[in-house]
């Protein structure tokens, strides 16, 4: 079933249950229902553990700010760089994409698998907005509400301090608050990075034993479909053999499109025309997307079996997909423009020393600017991928 037939499902049963809740609770202050844009469910239930984790360590919690503050506008400058520099490209190789785990989005060069893909989300929201209501609480604000919501068909969640006391605080206060969000998502894509790398390089390798490239999914309609399906084993393409992940990618890097392909999987071969890459149009372009296909080492089998040993694989998919979109959505999320994070940072450090005309005017323009570029390459890679 396609992915989107998820969220659409959940989006539905969510939707209904609120109704019949708030026809029971019309008096309830805890839902507000805007259907069908947004859906948000209040609660006290966390404000209470928020407290302890921010009165435990206010020094501790400070410092890092302080730190993840220089980090933050590093991370910002480096992504208006890349921002700026995408437009050289945009129309060969759209440098940004929707991401939904489990649906294909037209002009995304990546997949998402659900089920990690969705986790990952939903650690990606929990650490987010919990750091902004600990940073809140570490410099004395007050929590007016939080909880979960539904926009449109994505989840998340909202810590929500008060906005007049955030107003009297220091501008040093205000940016930790602010800056809290995308940090805590940079940590978790670290710690997540070297927990993948040592599965990855170290855990695998000792299990498993390498050999070609197994197709995990054919796009339809795409150059491939008809010919190659889903779990077959790659292990040549145009008499280059492949035997891992770097061959496939040597070898798919040679395709030229509108050539015709000779690939040989463990079903037999098959022969068909390439098309253009929608990202790079000067390679070929299969339709497909793969995964080294991993065999279990005898020895492994014959004593944990063959059930135990797969988990590891799923392990090391989770936290690749936990370092990629808390890395990816954090340093989106500190690009200069508002209401993102990385928005009000700008505005909050522009206002030490200039008049609050001056900062409203510089920060409105890198919204545009941003704004722009993000439509523009989201709307060029829908074309491109059609």
């Amino acid at each position: 079933m396609n992915g989107l037939w998820y969220y659409v499902i959940a989006f539905l049963l969510i939707w209904t249950i609120a109704a019949f809740y708030k026809l029971y609770h019309p008096d309830s202050k805890n839902l507000e229902m805007s259907f069908p844009i947004l859906l948000m469910l209040k609660t006290d239930r966390f404000k209470g553990f928020i407290d302890r984790v921010a009165k435990k360590a206010p020094r501790f919690w400070k410092w890092y700010m302080n730190v993840g503050i220089v980090i933050c506008f590093i991370s910002m400058a480096l992504m208006l760089v890349l921002l700026i520099q995408s437009l050289g490209t945009v129309l060969k190789t759209p440098s940004v994409s929707i991401l939904i785990p489990g649906v294909e989005v037209p002009g995304s060069p990546i997949f998402i698998p659900f089920i990690s893909g969705f986790i990952a989300l939903i650690l990606l929201i929990i650490v987010h907005e919990f750091s902004h209501g600990i940073l809140a609480r570490v410099e004395g604000i007050d929590i007016k509400s939080m909880g979960l919501l539904l926009f449109v068909i994505l989840p998340g969640a909202f810590v929500e301090p008060d906005e007049e006391e955030v107003e009297k605080a220091s501008r040093l206060s205000k940016l930790r608050i602010y800056g809290a969000g995308a940090m805590a998502n940079i940590v978790l894509a670290l710690i997540a990075l070297i927990i993948f790398a040592t599965i990855a390089n170290f855990a695998v390798p000792a299990v498993y034993d390498q050999s070609g490239v197994e197709i995990t999914s054919v796009v339809n309609n795409g150059p491939a479909y008809g010919n190659l399906k889903e779990g077959m084993v790659i292990s040549s393409i145009n008499d280059h053999k492949v035997t891992n992940a770097t061959s496939y990618s040597s070898a798919v890097y040679s395709l030229k499109p509108n050539t015709t392909a000779h690939i040989t999987t463990d079903k037999g071969t098959y022969t068909f025309r390439l098309g253009e890459n929608p990202n790079n149009k000067t390679l070929g372009y299969m339709g497909i997307r793969s995964q080294e296909h991993l065999v279990l080492k005898e020895n492994i089998r014959n004593t944990y079996g063959n059930i135990l040993p797969w988990g590891l694989l799923s392990l090391e998919d989770l936290f690749k997909w936990i370092y990629l979109i808390n890395l990816s959505v954090g340093l989106f999320n500190l690009l200069p423009m508002k209401p993102l994070d990385g928005g009000l940072m700008l505005e909050e450090l522009l206002s030490y020393k200039l008049s609050g005309e001056n900062v409203k005017l510089i920060t409105d323009y890198f919204t545009y600017f941003t704004l722009i570029v993000i439509v523009f390459s989201l709307v060029a890679g829908i074309f491109i991928s059609l």
